[in-house]
């Protein structure tokens, strides 16, 4: 198992980005690394950190605003070549259809439900370590 997994998460809001770091505390269960976050608040700096590299999961806010987390991850679903698993957060259950329509890998609704959060997270963890 790798020592350490990281996490973009895309929010335009701090609070959001805040209960994610919280709802998944050090590692989000026992036989997943630790995790280790990359903040972004824009979409630019979005496509720069995954330009860059080294991302296993993104978290993207479906309630971001202007770029919505279900429309980055349908934008990074078709422009990032081996783009890493996506969590999106969406504002109400109802948008579940969205998050499909976004080729979201797991989602979950606000505000974050820590033992929700991090059971999604954890299971996009686990596939992506047993892809590698």
């Amino acid at each position: 198992m790798q020592s350490t997994a990281t996490v973009l998460v895309y929010s335009d809001n701090a609070g959001t980005r805040e209960q994610v770091r919280l709802a998944t505390g050090r590692r989000p269960a026992a036989d997943v690394p630790a995790v280790e976050f990359i903040e972004c608040a824009t979409l630019p700096a979005v496509l720069k950190e995954l330009d860059r590299g080294g991302i296993d999961v993104c978290v993207l806010d479906g309630e971001a605003v202007p770029a919505g987390g279900m429309g980055v991850c349908r934008q990074i679903k078709d422009e990032i070549f081996r783009c890493p698993p996506v969590l999106v957060l969406m504002g109400r259950p109802q948008d579940a259809w969205l998050a499909t329509w976004s080729r979201a890998d797991a989602a979950v609704t606000l505000p974050v439900e820590p033992v929700e959060f991090a059971e999604a997270l954890a299971g996009l963890l686990r596939g992506r370590q047993a892809a590698a």
